[in-house]
């Protein structure tokens, strides 16, 4: 096993280079798709690593429900630096496990009050105004999903920026947006070297909800000056920073620039000698060997194991 066991916990260093790109250069849909498929795997091949120097260092503690085998100077000698990795993984498991928990306790206790205090309000749709001498407007995931907007937003808009407002929050919830944001933020909370993805996934959703919107609309210029002009005036309401990032709008002027740029490209994998080629090369190889570094680790040790408890 080895050094190997150790690579996935530190291959997320990869993400940093990716963020930037993938941001950068590929078309917004193609560019949060990447970076949440990205982040899930090399969190996943994260944990499955800290997972196997969980089962090393509890193996050596006094008392423990494991076989007697376990604890054997063979297995303790599949790991570099046993005695500290092994104890210290445990108490980076309990961590993880924390953070996890209150991320998804905190996302779905505020999904789940939001739509109990829509359960007074008249049924309009998936529209939901709040009354409201704050200017804000989101996207509420869930059973169905809802646009919350104030009516301090809709009165300091015209019809056209309101058309267009609606149609980039509407954007958020086809596209699953929420699903992809939480998604990335857990992965976060397994390997914190894979933060760095969570403000390049915001910007990336933020960008594909404005081309949606855009192409709704029939008008990149009108989209734009809505969306400059609502993130002038808005205050984000601080429950909805519970749902997954939702609140956050993104780098404003870079989206507007965007918009006021021709349609980005949508085409297949980008040609290698760019830089949106490049991003997914390197997306493509610290996954690839993360995976496959996890996997050796954990053949390793279940035969090492499998060896250390059949009797001789």
């Amino acid at each position: 096993m080895g050094v190997f066991v150790y690579l996935p916990l530190v291959l997320p260093l990869t993400a940093l280079p990716i963020a930037r790109l993938a941001e950068q250069h590929l078309h917004p849909r193609r560019a949060a798709r990447l970076l949440t498929t990205v982040a899930v795997i090399l969190a996943s091949c994260s944990l499955v690593c800290l997972g196997l120097l969980v089962v090393v260092g509890t193996a050596q503690l006094p008392g423990n429900p494991l076989p007697d085998g376990w604890s054997d100077d063979e297995v303790r000698e599949a790991v570099p630096h046993d005695a500290f990795a092994g104890k210290a993984s445990i108490l980076a498991l309990v961590a993880v496990t924390m953070a996890c928990g209150f991320t998804l306790h905190r996302h779905y206790r505020f999904r789940a009050r939001a739509h109990r205090a829509l359960a007074g309000l008249p049924d309009g749709g998936d529209l939901a105004v709040l009354p409201d001498d704050v200017p804000y407007a989101y996207a509420l995931p869930g059973s169905p999903g809802r646009v919350m907007v104030s009516t301090a937003m809709l009165t300091a808009l015209d019809p056209a920026e309101r058309r267009a407002l609606l149609a980039h929050e509407r954007a958020h919830l086809a596209g699953h947006h929420h699903r992809l944001l939480l998604a990335t933020r857990l992965a976060g909370c397994v390997n914190p070297l894979l933060r760095p993805l969570q403000a390049a996934l915001v910007y990336s959703t933020e960008r594909w909800a404005d081309e949606e919107a855009a192409r709704a609309t029939g008008d990149r210029r009108l989209t734009a000056r809505a969306v400059g002009k609502a993130a002038l005036i808005s205050r984000p309401d601080p429950r909805a920073a519970a749902v997954a990032g939702f609140a956050a709008a993104g780098p404003v002027p870079r989206r507007v620039a965007a918009l006021l740029g021709p349609d980005p490209s949508d085409r297949g994998w980008p040609p290698a000698l760019t830089p949106a080629g490049a991003a997914a090369f390197v997306a493509a190889a610290g996954t690839t060997v993360s995976a496959l570094s996890a996997l050796n680790a954990a053949v390793a040790l279940y035969l090492v194991l499998e060896a250390a408890t059949t009797p001789l």
